[in-house]
């Protein structure tokens, strides 16, 4: 631990977003693995009164595992700059623009990178009537991990009914068959590209649900493609100025070879759970959890 700039790590969990489950289970398993590799570590359930609890813990960094809203955002990237305390994952600027997904697409866009047609609408005008040409995808523009995605087939009749938590504007986005690709990038390189499989819709349940997906980690696509989908992650990752390890998602149409690949969005702080693709990532390159851990932590720092 001599080597070692951090000793006692705040993990921080929950929070009050709509991933809240999702979150508490990555802070459980990367406070695990931390304490593992030898570090003193408090698990902080994000609440309110996180100012104060960090206050009267005064830990030496804060591991960031909330999801979504508040912790993903810069929100409280935001608040760890004001109180000084080194935190990981990238910084206030880079989690806001990667977390609306509008804006992604235009950073995406000025470094000529391919994503689907799309358009903010307003949910009444969206339940309304048709705003785009099925097939489509009705998602909230500043969630993550598939909150609230709707595909309206090909040939619906009807345009979605959303539920009451969908925020008052929507994205709309053309709908790109094919296969879903992902990839991590951590310090700037990109570790591997992981196919998921699903027998339906890539939704919220899919993700983290036990048996939900399956990942062939490395994907057994053309050489060119992952070189490819690489380039595109460390690029994205680059262009949104984040820090520390982030996942770009794509769609691949392969009937269209190179031309059918678009990202999707880039995640500043991936999943960390038994289910999620950066670990599997990261153990495929000949990384533990505990290592890619250790490695999040030292690279914690504050303005980022």
């Amino acid at each position: 631990m001599s080597s070692r700039a951090f000793r006692k790590v705040a993990v921080l969990m929950g929070g009050p977003s709509a991933e809240r489950e999702v979150s508490l289970s990555s802070g459980r398993a990367c406070a695990a693995a931390l304490r593992d590799e030898g570090y003193e570590v408090v698990e902080v359930d994000a609440g309110p009164d996180l100012c104060q609890q960090l206050s009267a813990i005064s830990p030496d960094c804060c591991f960031n595992a909330l999801h979504g809203r508040w912790g993903e955002d810069g929100c409280v990237q935001g608040m760890l700059e004001w109180l000084r305390i080194p935190y990981t994952h990238s910084g206030v600027l880079a989690s806001a623009l990667a977390m609306d997904k509008e804006r992604t697409k235009e950073v995406y866009r000025r470094n000529n990178l391919p994503v689907a047609d799309s358009l903010l609408a307003e949910k009444s005008a969206v339940m309304a009537a048709h705003v785009m040409a099925a097939p489509y995808v009705v998602k909230p523009y500043n969630e993550g991990s598939s909150v609230g995605v709707y595909l309206v087939s090909d040939g619906a009749n009807s345009p979605p009914q959303l539920a009451p938590d969908m925020p008052e504007t929507v994205m709309v986005e053309a709908f790109v068959p094919g296969r879903e690709l992902t990839v991590s990038v951590l310090d700037g390189r990109a570790l591997e590209v992981t196919d998921i499989l699903t027998d339906g819709w890539y939704d919220y349940e899919a993700k983290y649900a036990e048996g939900g997906s399956r990942h062939v980690v490395p994907a057994q696509i053309p050489a060119d493609i992952r070189a490819l989908c690489c380039d595109y992650a460390v690029t994205a990752h680059a262009a949104l100025g984040c820090r520390g390890v982030t996942r770009t998602d794509f769609r691949w149409d392969d009937s269209k070879g190179a031309g059918g690949l678009i990202l999707l969005e880039t995640n500043t702080q991936p999943g960390m759970t038994g289910t999620s693709l950066t670990p599997e990532q990261a153990s495929h390159a000949g990384m533990s959890m505990g290592a890619l851990c250790a490695w999040i932590v030292e690279d914690a720092s504050c303005g980022r």
